[in-house]
């Protein structure tokens, strides 16, 4: 497909991402899925390469580009089958926050190490208990004195292990009786006091995502780590999903094409009955559905891409990519495989962890019901 919305340099950056990923992330991706967790060197790596949060300007000592550097470092993550090194995390869903709703001092402090790779960031939302639910959120931060003092526990952390600095969700006593308007954001600092690092979650996909539980336990901040104002947090969190559930689209997309592109490949070298299966009209349907749902979805979600970097607001159609990207993805990558027979089934194919990274796509960033829920509001539809 003719994707104008990139230009040049854009094509530069993306040989260049390429180059990287080829040399520094492709060698140490077995390794990374049987240990669970990205080398904290390749973070440092990609921020001298200029992967992290490649939009952010100089002053704050990123690359100066813009969201459409951080669309290629996506699609060519998934090009490779990376998962687990959550640079658009760091990059494209946490950092936005702190640049958007910090303070100059804020700023000045820690996103010169974000985009260095020397602070990796995490986001703590969700609990036990809560899932999409934020107004249920239960964890505390109360005022003593100068500072705050966190209580609660998180779950489903991604970077959980290797994170410097947290976006924690909690509550303050500023509007007891509204849910909404007693969230709050806080900068919290992995080596303070109180700031626990659960278990390391063993999950069905994303091997090398160290996803794990964290906890809070009299954890004491200076009020000067409050995020933007308090209670805005709910607010501030739907500004920013967004562009999250954006990002999870875009790497839906990118990863259903490498597995289309995979198994177009695939099918015309693999015999059966003595000829390629490729020429089997049920493989050539299959591939038809496949590629004509790759090809519908390329087109919408560029479409969004660019009307995002102009700054449209797009709540209802994020929320549309979120649900259907992800959807697609999964129907895309399950007649893929099953093309690949039992070989589909073997670990060592990556199609068979494209099948298992791709199902929490529908379960992150809101799961595709809460989508529904939003979309349905934004047609008009119910109270």
């Amino acid at each position: 497909m003719d994707r104008s919305l990139f230009e040049d340099h854009h094509a530069l950056f993306r040989a260049n991402v390429r180059a990287f990923l080829e040399r520094e992330v492709v060698p140490h991706q077995e390794r990374w899925r049987r240990e669970g967790m990205v080398d904290r060197e390749a973070w440092r790596a990609a921020g001298t390469a200029g992967l992290l949060a490649p939009w952010l300007e100089e002053r704050w000592g990123g690359q100066g580009g813009d969201f459409l550097h951080s669309a290629v470092v996506i699609e060519e993550a998934a090009r490779i089958y990376e998962t687990g090194f959550a640079l658009s995390l760091h990059s494209d869903i946490i950092v936005p926050y702190l640049h958007e709703f910090g303070t100059d001092a804020q700023k000045e402090r820690w996103l010169p190490g974000c985009a260095s790779g020397d602070v990796v960031t995490a986001i703590a939302m969700t609990e036990p208990g809560t899932g999409s639910d934020l107004a249920a959120v239960r964890t505390t931060a109360r005022r003593d004195g100068d500072d705050f003092v966190i209580d609660g526990a998180k779950t489903f952390i991604s970077n959980g292990i290797l994170c410097d600095l947290c976006i924690v969700v909690a509550k303050t006593d500023i509007a007891p009786d509204d849910p909404h308007r007693s969230l709050s954001l806080f900068l919290v600092e992995a080596d303070r006091p109180g700031f626990i690092k659960g278990k390391k979650l063993a999950k069905m996909g994303m091997a090398s995502q160290d996803t794990a539980e964290l906890a809070f336990e009299g954890c004491r901040i200076p009020q000067s780590n409050l995020l933007g104002r308090e209670g805005a947090g709910f607010f501030m969190l739907m500004k920013k999903l967004q562009q999250e559930r954006l990002v999870v689209a875009m790497s839906a997309q990118a990863m259903a094409e490498r597995v289309l592109e995979d198994t177009l490949a695939y099918v015309k070298e693999r015999r059966a009955f003595g000829r390629p299966i490729a020429a089997f009209q049920n493989t050539q349907f299959e591939l038809v559905d496949c590629a004509t749902e790759v090809e519908v979805g390329r087109a919408f979600l560029d479409r969004l891409v660019a009307e995002h970097v102009r700054g449209k607001p797009l709540v209802k159609e994020c929320s549309m990519a979120k649900l259907w990207q992800t959807e697609m993805a999964q129907r895309v990558v399950d007649r893929c495989l099953q093309l690949f027979g039992g070989y589909g089934y073997m670990l060592e194919y990556p199609v068979s962890r494209a099948f298992m990274d791709a199902r929490v796509q529908r379960i992150y960033a809101g799961t595709n019901e809460i989508m529904k829920v939003i979309i349905a509001k934004q047609l008009g539809l119910g109270v």
